[in-house]
């Protein structure tokens, strides 16, 4: 069986996310397009905007060998940490990328509509602009198809924007552009059912005799004090109960689960996922 063989971590970043100001749409927009990919995430990583906790979180990202997914902190305001960031954890230096310099030279004159002072690349107003264009030493562009501004990668580490319109795109190319050998390489399936009342004291060893019995897969129990607000078993306590892992054993060893839950004389329940 083949197995996919990078793992995929997110860094969100922005005290926005943190303080609740913002709920981040950047890890389900990512399990969205990695999903449909076959891929799974790893990892996640929030982060407000402190560059000394940035450094240190990329330091050890860099070192790691994963795919990382960052978002947030590339544009040009003094919150904005993530590029110097980036750089400082890899010691290299800040250069304005030539192509991101473009780039952001065209954005600079549409948005002047014609007023020459405002489409001057190099006026006070818009160096600030032009400072998204600086990435770590040896960073290749990512493009951006809502606004053209590019953000960066370097060592499997690709840095986009806190917006999610932007980034969402982004990310999708980056997988389709960098993972496409990766793709839908696993066999990889989830599969639940409910067991109404169940206890999870009871249910454990039955759990960790079938991950023991098929080490491929993953037990996985998901209890609910039940939702008032919802209709028949789901009003009431009850147990997600499931498997993940190879389709090839899924199956054979759902039914194990669903079988030995009834034999405590607990229903259970089909669902559609």
């Amino acid at each position: 069986m083949k197995q996919q063989t990078k793992t995929i971590g997110l860094i969100v970043i922005g005290d926005e996310i943190l303080s609740g100001k913002r709920v981040d749409k950047h890890m389900p927009k990512l399990l969205e397009l990695l999903k449909e990919r076959g891929l799974q995430l790893a990892w996640a990583q929030y982060i407000g905007d402190d560059p000394t906790r940035i450094v240190e979180t990329l330091k050890q990202t860099f070192a790691s060998g994963d795919v990382v997914f960052v978002t947030g902190g590339i544009g040009s305001t003094p919150d904005d940490h993530t590029r110097q960031c980036a750089a400082k954890a890899l010691g290299v230096e800040l250069q304005l990328h030539p192509e991101a310099k473009e780039l952001i030279g065209q954005r600079i004159v549409e948005m002047a509509e014609g007023d020459p002072i405002k489409a001057d690349v190099n006026s006070a107003l818009n160096l600030p602009r032009l400072r998204m264009g600086e990435f770590p030493k040896g960073a290749q562009i990512i493009p951006n198809s809502y606004n053209k501004i590019p953000g960066f990668h370097i060592r499997e580490h690709y840095f986009t924007p806190g917006f999610p319109i932007m980034a969402g795109p982004m990310m999708v190319w980056i997988l389709d552009t960098f993972y496409k050998e990766y793709f839908h390489q696993n066999d990889y399936v989830e599969k639940s059912f409910i067991a109404a009342g169940a206890m999870e004291a009871t249910i454990t060893p039955l759990m960790e005799e079938i991950e023991k019995k098929y080490p491929e897969i993953k037990v996985f129990s998901l209890p609910s004090v039940g939702d008032p607000t919802k209709e028949g078993i789901l009003s009431q306590r009850h147990m997600e109960l499931g498997i993940k892992g190879p389709v090839e054993f899924v199956d054979l060893a759902l039914q194990e689960l669903r079988t030995g839950v009834e034999a405590f004389n607990t229903s259970t329940y089909d669902i559609n996922k």
